[in-house]
């Protein structure tokens, strides 16, 4: 029988780091565990008046839930992170832009002579019978539904080395990565640094597009579930993803090429393991069959992705088929609910 924990945190009990916090709940590998999440404002903003820099502090943008212990895990292990379910926990969604923030605008370390972009606030009725977001344009009439395709941006363990990381910077623990391949159905690969790995989950997007250009997606809060895993000595470098069709790698750091060339590295690597090619038959296959969606292009730390169908690899499993394993458990659950 599996076991469900549940981690639904209030008001003083979010985490805005990775590393150097106390675990909230502990669980066993094939435990599920449902997790609430905040919005990346706490839940502050609630209309479209209402500016984040006026109600937000800084320090306090962008909770996480957790850290959730794991029990066993040791550095050098691979968590394995099954999204079971991600749904929007109110009726609405918020994005915005702000000044200095954004892949299109001047920041502290993109010096323009422009002024700063306007601080601007969109919110998004959301629908979950049809499973639309509502946008409408603050200067026109314009409006458009569009589907929903939850995700969490920010995913991670602690760092290594007793490291402490401010959740917005996504790096080798995982963290703000702002990918919507983050999904329902997709198991994410992370390495255990620190005794018990310590996962936190925040960040929750009703929808984003790929870069994440404007800084922000549909912001919510979010009912989420997880399967998770332990994968003995099979840490990766870098985060890893797989969903029923792609295997993915990731790469967070700047300048946005080489977060690229990480995340291809790492696809190159990863599939060598899984075939027996060796580094120039994966880098060919990669070449030919890859795709290189952009994660968010305006964190401290750009990301990459990389993804591989899964059909031009003669049916190689990757780690014992956990993914498999834990889809399968996530299954059930939804059965019995």
């Amino acid at each position: 029988m599996t076991t469900v924990h549940r981690l639904d945190p209030g008001p003083g009990e979010y985490s805005y780091t990775f590393g150097g916090a106390e675990p909230r709940l502990a669980v066993r590998p094939g435990d599920l565990v449902e997790v609430s999440t905040e919005d990346c404002f706490g839940g502050r903003v609630t209309s479209p008046d209402q500016l984040p820099s006026d109600v937000v502090p800084f320090t306090e943008l962008n909770p996480v839930s957790g850290p959730i212990e794991v029990e066993g895990a040791e550095p050098g292990d691979l968590l394995a992170v099954h999204f079971v379910s991600i749904t929007p926990s109110r009726p609405y969604a918020i994005s915005s832009t702000f000044p200095h923030f954004g892949a299109l605008t001047t920041t502290h370390e993109t010096a323009m002579l422009h002024a700063p972009l306007e601080e601007r606030v969109w919110f998004y009725d959301l629908d979950l019978e049809s499973w639309t977001a509502t946008f409408r344009a603050r200067s026109s009439d314009h409006q458009v539904r569009l589907p929903l395709d939850p995700m969490h941006g920010t995913v991670g363990v602690a760092p290594a080395g007793g490291e402490v990381r401010l959740v917005s910077t996504p790096s080798t623990h995982g963290g703000n990565m702002d990918t919507p391949e983050v999904r329902a159905g997709v198991t994410l690969y992370l390495p255990v640094n620190v005794p018990g790995a310590m996962l936190s989950i925040g960040d929750g997007h009703a929808r984003q597009g790929e870069g994440e250009v404007c800084g922000t997606g549909l912001e919510c809060a979010m009912d989420t579930v997880v399967a998770v895993d332990l994968v003995k000595g099979a840490a990766p470098a870098w985060p890893r993803l797989e969903s029923d069709d792609f295997l993915m790698t990731t790469g967070s750091t700047r300048p946005l090429e080489d977060a690229y060339r990480i995340s291809q590295k790492e696809l190159v690597d990863w599939t060598g393991e899984l075939t027996g090619m060796d580094v120039l038959d994966s880098y060919q296959l990669v070449s030919q069959t890859g795709l290189a969606p952009a994660a968010n292009v305006c964190d401290p730390n750009y990301t990459m992705v990389a993804k591989l169908p899964k059909a031009v690899l003669g049916g190689a499993g990757a780690y014992g088929d956990v993914h498999a394993r834990l889809r399968a458990a996530g299954a059930e659950y939804l059965a019995s609910r």
